[in-house]
């Protein structure tokens, strides 16, 4: 399981065990992610740390003084 954090602007877009798709933009030197329909953005990502999926359950979210954070779990466990 993999746990990546994003930025949320507004209240109750997403609650706590909702299942979330992901989209996947790419900059020169880093991937970012955005939960869809354009609910919340990740950080810049490292290349060589791609999501493997693009759907995940959400944990937690953390009130901040503007705005929230929201933690997305995903499975990205190999098939065996």
């Amino acid at each position: 399981m993999r746990k990546m954090v994003f930025k949320m602007e507004r209240p109750d877009l997403v609650k706590v065990g909702d299942t979330v798709e992901v989209s996947e933009g790419e900059l020169p030197s880093n991937w970012y992610y955005t939960i869809e329909p354009a609910v919340a953005m990740s950080g810049n990502i490292p290349l060589f740390q791609r999501l493997k999926s693009t759907s995940g359950t959400v944990t937690d979210i953390e009130t901040l003084t503007v705005g929230f954070n929201v933690t997305v779990e995903f499975n990205e466990e190999e098939p065996m």
